[in-house]
């Protein structure tokens, strides 16, 4: 994985300047600009700085495919589920197929 592209991607997605990002992650601008021009992987502080400031995890980050987020109310749903029946699984899972 590029660390550089992944950082560009997501600045891409949410808009952000190098300053609003540098702003949200509590780090300098001339940190977040310096990565760009010299194209230098940040370290793990920094980076897990700059993921805290774009909402995500380092794991999110590295993460190849989407991760889903886990809310209070699907951490419930997937807990609820996880004490159901086999019968009542399968009722579940008809009735949110049914609901899309």
């Amino acid at each position: 994985m590029d660390v550089i592209e992944k950082l560009k991607s997501l600045q891409k997605e949410t808009g952000w300047s190098d300053y609003k990002i540098a702003k949200k992650a509590g780090l300098s601008s001339g940190t977040v600009s310096n990565l760009y021009k010299r194209n230098t992987i940040p370290n793990i502080f920094t980076l897990e700085a700059i993921c805290k400031g774009f909402g995500i995890t380092l794991s999110q980050f590295f993460a190849d495919n989407e991760l889903v987020e886990m809310t209070p109310d699907f951490k419930e749903l997937a807990d609820n589920y996880g004490k159901l029946t086999d019968e009542n699984k399968k009722l579940i899972l008809q009735l949110t197929k049914n609901l899309k």
